[in-house]
């Protein structure tokens, strides 16, 4: 294509909007942070030089508080956290009409079609599975609920009203608690949108990824582009906070068939987009069989259309995939990427919790008959493991470095219960080679750093 940039990196892998970012040694349920493919080598003379990195130094330590740092310990205990960080709560239902060529995430076929789906039992199983885990999260009150999948839209209104129920009996909920439901185009009709609302469900996030049917057809998807249509016009009449869910360099797909997808959207007037760049991911049909995509240089056009297009249009893109408009930023994702907590509660699900002795990652069981079973024994979890000293830092800003805002330099200790010293060496590195923008207030990544955020990432990996 005539005007590409022959310096532009490579894009990103996609990435997800519903998390959970995993510690080391546990698998990713929701989303991945690393690039899409390899990066290109930094331009030349992007802050490499002595001089460029001796005047950053000096920056850095003219405008950052730092402490000293603590001996090097390898306890997996923090130095203490002044107080819990905010507690959300993710649902998962790992139940879907059909298995996407391209998913990874924890999801199964409903063998024997959408009524053979255990609905009652896997709702008295998730009840007792946020049973077993009060106690770790005792009178602490929860910010935001996120029930995805899967396709949590498949199980009925009265399975959604009984959860929801049980967890206001169970659970201080704050005040305007956002509560969010996935939907799948193809399995909604008015009537449960309706019923969903009662119940308490005040967002819904649409998984459209595409509205031309042979893309759909491609992906394998269930839906239609209508349905996709009607699906949103459902969701507009009955919720005021409506996510949609694209996909773009999608197989044999041109620039003209991405942007139209984009601007089919923004002419909805929801208040969140979420675009994700297709990957092929291991364990996946698509990545034992590829399918014809866009080369690097269209995905990359593609993914500058999509930014410029959502700005253009009023959006704030507040993080890598999520753009959003005034008002609309989604909270729970929000509180994922400042490092905040999360008990996850379904199969597979994984969730973070701090205390003031250690921050613990934890995994249920993945496949929905283990999970059954472990019902009876009370026996959810499948791991769990503390987070080390030396592994929170990265933990920490590959989730707060995907925001564009990045995060207040006091928030580091916050959530990590260790001095900003720790980091120093690395944030003035990061500074020197343009790619991270430090004050007094916020550290946040630059445009060459969001460009390319796993170099940027890299710079704070432990050796």
């Amino acid at each position: 294509m005539a005007g590409r940039n022959p310096h532009r990196p490579a894009r990103y892998r996609r990435l997800r909007l519903r998390p959970a970012v995993p510690g080391a040694g546990t698998g990713p349920h929701r989303r991945r942070t690393g690039p899409r493919r390899q990066e290109r080598s930094l331009p030349p003379g992007t802050g490499r030089g002595e001089a460029d990195r001796a005047s950053a130094a000096a920056a850095v330590k003219r405008i950052i508080p730092i402490a000293a740092a603590p001996a090097a310990s390898s306890s997996a205990v923090p130095s203490g956290l002044p107080a819990p960080p905010p507690l959300s709560l993710y649902i998962h239902v790992p139940w879907c009409v059909r298995k996407c060529p391209y998913c990874d995430f924890n999801s199964h076929e409903a063998k024997g079609g959408v009524g053979a789906i255990p609905e009652d039992d896997y709702v008295a199983a998730l009840i007792a599975d946020l049973e077993s885990a009060l106690p770790q999260i005792w009178n602490r009150p929860v910010h935001s609920v996120f029930i995805g999948g899967g396709t949590p839209s498949l199980l009925s209104v009265a399975a959604i009203d009984t959860l929801l129920a049980a967890l206001r009996a169970r659970l201080p909920l704050a005040p305007g608690a956002e509560i969010t439901l996935e939907a799948n185009p193809g399995t909604v009709e008015a009537g449960k949108f309706a019923g969903f609302r009662d119940a308490g469900v005040t967002r819904v996030s649409l998984g459209i990824q595409s509205f031309d049917d042979a893309k759909l057809a491609a992906l394998g998807r269930i839906h239609s582009g209508n349905e996709a249509r009607r699906a949103i016009d459902l969701a507009l009449a009955h919720f005021e906070r409506v996510n949609l869910d694209l996909m773009y360099a999608l197989p044999e797909q041109t620039l003209e068939e991405a942007r139209h997808d984009l601007e089919t959207a923004v002419a909805f007037g929801t208040g969140h987009l979420s675009a994700y760049h297709l990957t092929l991911e291991p364990n996946t049909a698509f990545h034992h069989s590829p399918p014809p995509l866009p080369d690097e240089d269209l995905a990359a056009d593609m993914q500058e259309m999509v930014e410029e297009a959502l700005v253009g249009a009023g959006f704030e893109h507040y993080e890598t995939s999520a753009y959003a408009r005034p008002g609309q930023r989604c909270a729970h994702n929000l509180n994922y990427w400042n490092f905040g907590d999360y008990l996850g509660i379904g199969a597979g699900a994984h969730g973070k919790l701090s205390s003031a002795f250690n921050i613990v990652r934890e995994t249920r069981r993945r496949h929905p008959r283990e999970y059954l079973e472990a019902a009876q024994r009370g026996d959810f979890v499948q791991e769990r493991r503390e987070v080390s000293r030396t592994e929170l830092p990265f933990e920490f800003l590959m989730n707060a470095l995907r925001l564009s805002d990045g995060f207040a330099p006091a928030l580091f200790a916050e959530r990590t219960g260790l001095p900003l010293a720790v980091i120093e060496a690395p944030l003035r590195a990061a500074q020197a080679e343009g790619l991270l923008h430090l004050a007094t207030d916020r550290i946040r990544p630059t445009a060459m750093g969001r460009r390319y955020l796993n170099t940027l990432l890299q710079r704070f990996l432990s050796d």
